[in-house]
């Protein structure tokens, strides 16, 4: 095997795709709406919803449906969507969910474009409620409607032009930057709530409950395109599509950030997996390696990701990752210097030109070393001066202005004050205010285009890094993938020869397929007997090291399956002797389980590459330190697959024993070409054969020499 064996490059293919994003226009731009389910009772959804188009001056017809009322909110209302005499764009359906199903017939009879449903009643109660929901998908297919829900909060659009507020949240949340979309209704209404507080504005919302139709891939591609969305937040339970989620993402958060709270954390899935891979990866942990390759960051709460809205729709991004700290005060500095340093982060090193004007604007007392510490008898021309010269030097990217109000300095001002000065600068400003309740109430109101506000300098440290890491993502190459030369028909034999659902690939088989594809393997031979065992260690060459192959025994170590460094035939058959009365104790006839004999590798340091398969998200492919005490460090990387020529090499160098692969103390490097190689072979065959659900190359010896790196064992299970 040679790296150079693979060949030219090719990007990542997309996945098949839905219907096209321009059909949501008809739930988010459309020219009338029926609301059918209105009410006259004040408080009810159906009320609220027609009471919430109305103040929120939607620009369109509306039609309120309700067989029971002659007028509701002072509009005429309709028995039904087939007496409304205009076409309907938009039905929201706010009836019991027993007649759901009728209405959305007369709703694609009538040739309506898009519903959206409130009512719940579907397959969050599973059984008829799971049945209900699946025809109310099919109908809307055959009439060739997009459906938001059901069981949801409803949809929202800010632009001028639409004014659309279709759901029963409370208050009006200011036009803004950020397309939002929540799986649940209730944290969609705390979403929107948080919203108007911190004065940070919607383009547009969707609570999309059980996402029956519309889902979170679909929003993202619609907002892909939309001039009035900056920036994206979603929070979600659960992964629709994840293949078409990461390919959709990583083409976004190249031009769009995209925040995101997941879910249901959990380590269940990995308890049913047997091999090492399987063992390691785990439902959360192949979630976030499907963000970190796609860009999204993924908030750890709801609070967080309030924070960072604040910050990305506020601010422009930092060109690099050096934050000055602009304080009246020694404490707030030293929490937003450790915070920083942190979250990988530096504290611009000032150059001496700064350093003199800052101390021409400061006494004596102060410090013009970074964090810049005006002392407590900062007024606001100290801070409107010193962030000047901040923002104006060479050595900032990004300014953290914290401020403890004393008693003679009034908070506005010094807001004021800063939000002022930062008008114009290409460079972020974050604000840390630690003041009397009151006024984080009253900086939105009455300075609405202030910097992000934050109660303590651990949050601004926060957002200040991931706008760094986002903006470091949009210069970064995420690769293409190689295309490997592979004898994939010699493999495709052995699969159909040796392989049965749900278990193990026999040792040998599983040595042969990755032959087939190229992998660096230690030599050996298959053997059933002693003599057969001794013949192939002379043909080898000692010393040598026998193992149990067969595919009923997944761990050989753990049942004296493995003996190493046997130096003559004398070693070795004491050795098939022990390990022959070991398998017959687990109940196994030894000569059908067949032995390995392998020419012993001298390379000193074990990795270990490997693939579980994630029940929702699918392959997840694995790199790390090592050999039988793998589980134990867990000092690994996953990434979803199929990975990139870059994601290799990611993976190799974000362990946390990377440093002894190139080398400590003197010692040489290990061959890391041969790593990327493997990791990109391994990707290949996983995509040849979907069928694997798991796989484990470990230990894989590694030597500074390429001719010496080895894998001296594999387990390939095929799925059941």
């Amino acid at each position: 095997m040679n790296p150079e064996t693979l060949v030219e490059t090719k990007r990542p293919t997309a996945p098949p795709a839905k219907p096209d994003a321009s059909t949501l226009a008809g739930i988010f731009r459309p020219r009338s709406i029926a609301v059918i389910g209105a009410s006259t009772k004040r408080g009810s959804i159906g009320r609220e919803i027609v009471h919430n188009l109305i103040s929120g001056d939607f620009k369109g017809k509306l039609f309120p449906v309700n067989p029971k009322a002659d007028y509701i909110h002072s509009i005429k209302a309709y028995p039904s969507i087939t007496d409304v005499p205009d076409p309907v764009d938009l039905a929201v359906v706010v009836v019991p969910a027993l007649a759901v199903l009728d209405v959305a017939r007369e709703c694609g009879e009538r040739g309506v474009k898009g519903l959206v449903v409130i009512s719940a009643g579907f397959r969050e109660i599973g059984g008829d409620g799971a049945a209900r929901e699946k025809e109310l998908l099919a109908i809307c297919r055959q009439y060739d409607m997009r459906m938001v829900g059901p069981n949801c909060l409803g949809v929202f659009n800010a632009d001028p032009s639409v004014s659309l507020n279709a759901t029963f949240a409370p208050g009006m949340p200011a036009a803004g930057p950020v397309g939002f979309v929540s799986q649940s209704g209730a944290l969609g209404i705390a979403i929107w709530t948080e919203m108007q507080k911190r004065n940070v504005g919607f383009s547009q919302f969707a609570s999309i409950g059980n996402k029956a139709d519309v889902t979170g891939n679909d929003l993202i591609e619609y907002w892909e395109n939309d001039p009035n969305t900056e920036l994206m937040g979603l929070y979600i339970e659960s992964f629709g599509d994840p293949r078409r989620f990461t390919h959709l993402a990583r083409r976004v958060t190249k031009r769009k950030p995209i925040l995101m709270v997941k879910s249901g954390r959990t380590e269940a899935g990995a308890k049913a997996a047997s091999s090492h891979t399987g063992a390691l990866s785990g439902l959360d942990r192949a979630t976030d390696a499907l963000i970190r390759q796609t860009g999204v960051i993924r908030a750890r709460t709801i609070d967080d990701m309030m924070s960072l809205m604040s910050a990305f729709a506020r601010c422009p991004l930092p060109r690099g990752r050096r934050v000055a700290v602009l304080t009246n005060a020694g404490g707030p500095a030293i929490m937003a210097t450790d915070a920083l340093i942190g979250y990988g982060m530096q504290l611009a090193d000032m150059d001496e030109p700064t350093r003199e004007k800052l101390a021409e604007r400061l006494p004596a007392e102060a410090s013009v070393s970074n964090p810049i510490d005006m002392i407590a008898s900062a007024d606001t021309g100290n801070f409107r001066a010193c962030l000047k010269i901040l923002l104006e030097s060479e050595s900032v990217d990004l300014v953290i202005v914290a401020f403890v109000p004393p008693i003679m300095v009034d908070p506005m001002d010094v807001v004021a004050a800063v939000t002022e000065t930062k008008k114009g600068s290409e460079k972020p400003v974050l604000m840390v205010l630690m003041a009397e309740e009151q006024y984080y109430g009253r900086i939105p109101r009455e300075i609405p285009d202030a910097p992000p506000i934050y109660r303590y300098p651990e949050s601004a440290a926060y957002a200040a890094a991931e706008m760094a890491n986002h903006a470091a993502w949009r210069a970064h190459d995420g690769g293409s993938i190689p295309e490997v030369n592979a004898d994939r028909e010699a493999a495709r034999r052995i699969v159909a020869e040796a392989g049965r659902p749900g278990q193990y690939l026999d040792s040998d088989a599983a040595y042969r397929i990755l032959q087939a594809y190229g992998f660096p393997l230690a030599e050996w031979r298959c053997v059933r007997t002693a003599d057969e065992a001794a013949a192939a260690a002379d043909e080898l060459g000692f010393p040598v090291a026998l193992k149990v192959a067969g595919r009923n025994i997944v761990h050989k170590s753990d049942v004296g399956g493995v003996a190493l460094n046997l130096r003559n035939t004398l070693e070795l058959e004491g050795a098939f002797g022990r390990m022959s009365r070991a398998v017959k104790q687990l109940g196994h006839d030894p000569e059908a389980e067949g032995f390995l004999v392998q020419r012993m590798s001298d390379a000193g340091r074990e990795v270990i590459l490997g693939m579980s398969t994630d029940p929702v998200i699918g392959p997840v492919l694995m790199f790390g330190m090592g050999g039988k005490y793998v589980e134990v460090l867990k000092d690994v990387t996953l990434r979803v697959h199929p990975i990139t020529d870059v994601d290799a090499r990611e993976m190799v160098e974000g362990i946390r024993g990377y440093p002894l692969l190139e080398g400590v103390r003197g010692e040489a490097p290990v061959a890391l070409p041969v790593v990327h190689d493997a990791l990109i072979r391994l990707s290949a065959l996983v995509t040849d054969f979907p069928e694997f659900w798991e796989i484990d190359l470990n230990p894989f010896l590694l030597s500074p020499d390429p001719a010496r790196c080895r894998i001296v064992d594999a387990r390939i299970r095929i799925a059941g």
